[in-house]
């Protein structure tokens, strides 16, 4: 019930965090992070892969919400959180009994980096591409995807350190 609890904080706490603050964050007409994937990276792997579905759902719908943005970052969302799964095998090569004991604040750095840059990138080049859904605007695509992505997974790693617990 504990793990409960913190999942549906860590679930308000980002929608709030991202609608109340960071939507209204545009610098220098290319940078808008979104922290509230981190939510879709810290998500146990134990627990069962169609709540993270419905969460990630949900999750997305209010941004649309709030943003009145039409629907990309529910789909950006639902997409990083369905893939996730081939990228946690590919990156950590653990097995499926090693999900139990998995926890992202325990591997190694460079892992952990590969895993959410590549997950960033992937729901930024969506998101923005459905935003400007034009190839002629493409070069506009990959400069919002480069430099929000760079914002987000600093938000990202900066926080993961602050907020650390120290191991015993």
């Amino acid at each position: 019930m504990n793990r409960t609890l913190y999942l549906i904080f860590l679930f308000v706490f980002l929608l709030l965090l991202q609608v109340l603050v960071l939507n209204n964050i545009l610098f220098l007409g290319y940078i808008n992070p979104y922290a509230y994937i981190i939510f879709i990276f810290i998500y146990p792997l134990k627990e069962n892969r169609f709540s993270l579905l419905i969460s990630a759902f949900l999750l997305g719908l209010s941004v649309d919400a709030f943003s009145n943005s039409g629907g990309v970052h529910t789909f950006a969302t639902v997409f990083i959180a369905y893939i996730r799964l081939f990228f946690f095998k590919a990156i950590f090569k653990k097995s499926t009994s090693d999900y139990l004991l998995f926890n992202l604040r325990h591997e190694p750095f460079d892992k952990v980096f590969n895993y959410t840059v590549i997950l960033t990138l992937i729901h930024h080049f969506i998101l923005f591409s459905l935003t400007n859904f034009s190839f002629y605007n493409f070069s506009n695509v990959l400069i919002n995807t480069l430099f929000s992505s760079v914002f987000t997974l600093l938000l990202y790693f900066l926080g993961s350190f602050i907020f650390r617990k120290k191991l015993a």
